[in-house]
């Protein structure tokens, strides 16, 4: 394929690294973001920690920058779950060894954007997009929608600006372009446990801890500075909501109540509550993803999740890799090729983790704390230790995998029903670990044609 002269509009993590991307195939390669260089200016108030698992990863060596990220990330192989009236207790992700990655996403974000200017893209921030001609590739910039506008002409643009995205915005106006946006009932907020005084973590710093009350959740991830960046979950209205936390009072009695053991860790709890946001959940679908040759949605602006999975910058980064892929097999074809196979290839698997991170919610929030859930992650995890060859656990599929979405989804559905006969049997509370439970899921896995085929990365 020739060299080609293109835009991304967005310079966040989808953006920077599709940049390095194009570059590594010797394209000229401009970025526009409306807002400042990130690396100028201090972020804070609406990140959740990136949670990087083995999709990501990949994304990141292909392209020979995963090492120099493994820097900035810290393994978490558990999660630490923090549920009053009890000593804290571990749910390991996976077999020893395998663990997720929390990443400061300002820090990461930081970092590739400088990897990307090194490579030779030319980044322009404080540079708004109002408009874009799709059939011309085109891309119109301007102080303000109303005011004088600037004409860049490319040969092609990508749209990595996220879920409200501009280039998405312009795409929609065409006839056959199927939108949907779903806002969950629960909003985020920002907060923060600062490291000891010696730069130590005050919790364990290998685990995803969480605080599951319900409708409603804390969680904590750890930094290389010693601190935790805290997320709380909780509905925008009605009991125990952000609707009702509206002065210190209210906020710490609301604390002492639901969070009583995070009190000394959090100096600051008052002070972040009230100047940091509450933003908005939404899951986005869209198709089609692309238009001829000339413009292609990734990431966010294509697909944005709920973060209840933790593989919403894993899918946006596996987007890039499935594209490089595609580049490559058809780069003695069409660009218009090459966009067509991509959308048609990652919109099933964009759909599917969207639905996996929207279930995941009530898992971590509710079903974390139960006895029965307990039970029965206790008995698929011990079957799958037994029987590697006949059960792989939907999470280890997700996070552990480089497997499509998919097939993930699907093979989780089958492997739910199994689990939801075994754990009626007779006193299965004392008989979970044996080997007549196992010889149970071996018949429905059986009589269900469920595919057992172990898998690979």
């Amino acid at each position: 394929m020739q060299t080609k002269n293109i835009a991304i509009v967005g310079s966040g993590l989808a953006g920077s690294l599709l940049a390095i991307y194009l570059r590594k195939r010797n394209h000229q390669v401009t970025v526009f973001d409306r807002r400042p260089d990130i690396r100028q200016i201090q972020f804070s108030g609406r990140s959740i920690n990136l949670a990087m698992s083995v999709r990501g990863w990949k994304a990141l060596d292909r392209v020979g920058i995963g090492q120099e990220i493994r820097k900035l990330a810290i393994p978490m192989d558990k999660r630490t779950m923090h549920v009053n009236g009890q000593s804290e207790y571990h749910q390991y992700y996976g077999k020893e060894g395998e663990a997720i990655y929390s990443i400061s996403r300002g820090v990461l974000n930081r970092k590739m954007i400088t990897l990307a200017e090194e490579s030779g893209v030319i980044f322009r921030f404080n540079e708004k997009v109002w408009d874009v001609s799709l059939p011309e590739a085109k891309i119109y910039t301007g102080e303000t929608e109303k005011g004088e506008w600037k004409e860049y002409q490319y040969d092609m643009i990508f749209g990595c600006d996220g879920a409200f995205s501009r280039v998405r915005h312009k795409m929609q106006r065409r006839s056959g372009f199927d939108y949907s946006q779903d806002f969950l009932d629960a909003g985020y907020k920002e907060l923060g446990i600062p490291a000891n005084a010696d730069g130590t973590h005050k919790l364990d710093k290998n685990s995803l801890h969480i605080w599951p009350r319900g409708k409603f959740m804390l969680i904590a991830l750890p930094n290389l500075d010693g601190s935790f960046t805290c997320t709380l979950f909780m509905p925008h209205k009605g009991e125990n909501s952000f609707e009702l936390l509206t002065n210190d009072a209210e906020i710490i009695e609301f604390w002492k109540r639901y969070f009583p053991d995070t009190i000394d860790f959090m100096p600051t709890l008052l002070k972040d509550f009230k100047n940091n946001p509450t933003s908005a959940l939404v899951t986005m679908k869209c198709y089609p993803w692309t238009y001829w040759d000339k413009v292609a949605l990734v990431g966010d602006s294509a697909h944005a999740i709920v973060p209840f999975y933790g593989q919403g910058i894993n899918a946006g980064f596996e987007d890039i890799s499935v594209l490089d892929d595609i580049i490559e097999a058809y780069k003695g074809g069409s660009w218009q090729e090459v966009f067509e196979k991509y959308q048609e290839a990652r919109k099933p698997n964009a759909d599917a983790i969207a639905e996996l991170s929207y279930r995941n919610f009530m898992e971590m929030s509710s079903k974390t704390a139960n006895s029965e859930f307990i039970l029965r992650k206790k008995i698929e995890k011990r079957f799958s230790e037994k029987h590697p060859d006949k059960w792989i656990p939907l999470y280890t599929r997700v996070t552990f995998t480089n497997r499509p979405y998919a097939e993930a989804l699907d093979i989780g559905e089958q492997q739910a029903k199994v689990m939801d006969e075994v754990m009626q049997l007779e006193n299965i509370e004392s008989i979970w670990d044996t080997d007549e439970v196992a010889q149970e899921i071996i018949n429905r896995l059986d009589i269900y044609k469920i595919n057992t085929k172990s898998i690979t990365q």
